[in-house]
């Protein structure tokens, strides 16, 4: 009845071939007169999601995390994760060949500095590496008294014998419509905003889908299309993509506004503009070092900085405001049934995480829009839930037993992208679910309700979400929320609502609101909603204020509740909010699916007043 096409369940990572590539990497490194060499999990892009062909770390450890780089020297070897990864690298990486190594705690750089030996020689790719990382790593070099070495080719590729082709997604045009600017005037204001530098070289393909309203089909889950652009402060653009990915829409689309030209010239332009000494802005986050070290080399100068298309990308547009709000009651709908048919089948014992996996992917399909999922889904039973970055595979596929299941989700449709979590109750759960839940959801509530002044950061506000977990001692060790794009990236920055979020927030950012508790081994718990900041006119107000609309439009499992904790202004949110969501889905599903609406959204205000 229902199926993914979307996701795969086959766990495609494993430590069988890692001590026979590490050896074999040795042996071409001794071959190319270098002591070690660095993989990190990226492709020249930085993109969170990389083509196959980009999947060096998980090709040569076996680890399939989205996150992380590996260290390969004569005698040693570490794979280096974050706290979200820590036992899938475990039970995927080798521990005979590989060191599994906290990224935090203990970073490459800090290792490197106690295993180099004097001398040695560290290679490195500089086409997946920023100009920033190869800085670090070669300082930590020179304290240990080694070398870091560029290579000319990848020796990873030189050993991977069925190493994938290059993706080749068609690359259409995105309606006005949807993008709410045409391409010239994008341009212009990326123009005007290169004050000091002579261009900009566009590394992000999400930067560049949205600059010129193209989207691509390169990688899992984000319509993006792999390529470069450079926009010279006067003159036309030049677009860097392949040009048999090129659709007719598209090129006829662009024609009028830039030059085309195929990635492999890259490195040739920019030779040719380093020779006219000019000054180009590079993106720190997303160009390889590559480009920078060419550009100098040729005598122009690099400027390493932050890309103006990001925050121009973040403030969303009327249309692309009125796309995400559409998508979202699209989205909505298709999770109202998901829910309604989880609470019918969930009780007889039978369900499996695959099993609502391909449910809610069958369910959204159904709308007729869906283009993707907009990243893995994340169902989580029992202990899985306890995981907030699980994905379940058929050798981790657990039976959805009594308890709390999570199920973090999101879809591409042409108007916009979602994201959603919620937790549902299966069975009678547990006081202490019931308090670490509605702990969750005050912070959730707290973030949701929030106030602040204009230039206020997401760090500045993520103590909300907090305060209620810390009052028993507990917290979450992800951020509180990350920026969400339009029909482009469901993970956008610059904006986030976490302590590292100092990117002040305004208007038509999209955001996530997603604080959870993780009791590990035993259960998880996180609500998510997506967010944009508004205007606040507040009378009497001596500057200008901001505050939250929230898009996502889901029942929140009102059986969780520990009615006790929330205030009287607590519980009218949660009436509100579900007041909207029963008055914008209900014409919007079916009679089975209203009727469990009804019943899941019913107000609690009176009832407890009554109490």
């Amino acid at each position: 009845m229902f199926e993914s096409r979307f996701q795969s369940f086959v766990d495609v990572g494993g430590p069988k071939h890692g001590a026979a590539r590490t050896a074999e990497l040795r042996r071409v490194l001794k071959a190319d007169s270098l002591d070690g060499f660095i993989v990190p999990r990226a492709d020249e892009h930085q993109n969170e999601y990389v083509p196959a062909n980009a999947e060096r770390l998980l090709w040569l450890t076996g680890f399939s995390g989205t996150a992380g780089i590996a260290v390969v020297l004569r005698d040693e070897a570490a794979v280096f994760v974050d706290g979200r990864y820590t036992e899938q690298a475990r039970s995927q990486v080798d521990g005979a060949v590989f060191e599994i190594r906290h990224v935090v705690d203990e970073p490459p750089t800090e290792w490197l500095n106690r295993v180099l030996r004097k001398g040695e020689r560290l290679g490195y790719d500089p086409l997946l590496h920023t100009p920033e990382s190869v800085q670090r790593l070669s300082a930590s070099c020179e304290t240990a008294g080694a070398e870091l070495v560029a290579v000319s080719r990848n020796p990873i590729d030189a050993i991977w014998r069925d190493r994938p082709g290059s993706p080749k997604g068609v690359v259409t045009q995105h309606k006005v419509r949807f993008a709410g600017e045409p391409v010239g005037a994008k341009v212009a204001r990326v123009k005007s905003a290169l004050k000091r530098d002579n261009g900009l070289l566009i590394s992000d393909p999400s930067n560049l889908a949205w600059l010129f309203n193209i989207r691509g089909a390169d990688v899992s889950h984000t319509p993006l299309p792999l390529g470069y652009a450079y926009v010279p402060r006067e003159g036309r653009p030049i677009v860097l993509i392949e040009s048999q990915k090129l659709s007719s829409s598209a090129r006829d689309g662009l024609s009028d506004h830039v030059d085309f030209a195929e990635p492999n010239t890259l490195v040739a332009l920019i030779e040719g503009l380093g020779r006219q000494a000019v000054r180009i802005l590079f993106d720190g986050g997303t160009a390889p070092a590559l480009l920078t070290q060419t550009l100098e080399a040729a005598g122009g100068k690099a400027d390493v900085g932050a890309d103006p298309i990001s925050l121009m990308k973040a403030a969303k547009n009327k249309a692309e405001l009125t796309g995400a709000r559409a998508a979202h009651e699209r989205d909505g709908a298709a999770l109202a049934r998901f829910l309604a048919w989880f609470d019918a089948e969930a009780p007889r014992g039978r369900l499996t995480e695959i099993d609502a996996v391909e449910a809610l992917e069958s369910f959204r399909r159904a709308t007729g829009a869906l283009k993707d999922i907009s990243f893995p889904t994340i169902a989580a039973a029992g202990p899985n839930s306890a995981i907030p970055h699980y994905r379940v595979s058929v050798q981790s596929n657990l039976k959805i037993e009594r308890g709390v299941f999570l199920i973090d989700s999101g879809a591409q449709y042409e108007d916009g992208t979602t994201d959603v979590t919620r937790t549902i109750a299966v069975g009678r759960p547990t006081a202490l679910m019931r308090d670490r839940f509605t702990r969750v959801l005050k912070g959730h509530i707290a973030i949701a309700r929030a106030v602040f002044p204009r230039g206020t950061s997401g760090a500045q506000i993520d103590v909300l979400a907090r305060e209620a977990l810390w009052e028993v001692g507990a917290d979450f060790d992800h951020g509180t929320g990350h920026g969400v794009g339009s029909y482009l990236s469901v993970h956008e920055g610059p904006q986030r609502i976490s302590k590292t979020g100092t990117v002040a927030l305004a208007p038509g950012m999209i955001l996530s609101n997603e604080p959870g508790y993780y009791a590990a081994g035993a259960f998880g718990i996180r609500t998510e909603n997506l967010l944009v900041v508004e205007r606040r006119e507040i009378p009497g107000a001596e500057r200008e204020m901001l505050g939250f609309e929230t898009l996502t439009l889901a029942p929140i499992d009102l059986r969780l509740v520990d009615w006790k904790l929330l205030d009287v202004s607590e519980i009218k949110w949660v009436d509100a909010y579900h007041a909207r969501v029963r008055k914008s889905l209900s014409p919007l599903v079916d009679t089975v699916t209203r009727r469990w609406l009804n019943d899941a959204t019913q107000r609690r205000f009176a009832a407890r007043a009554a109490r």
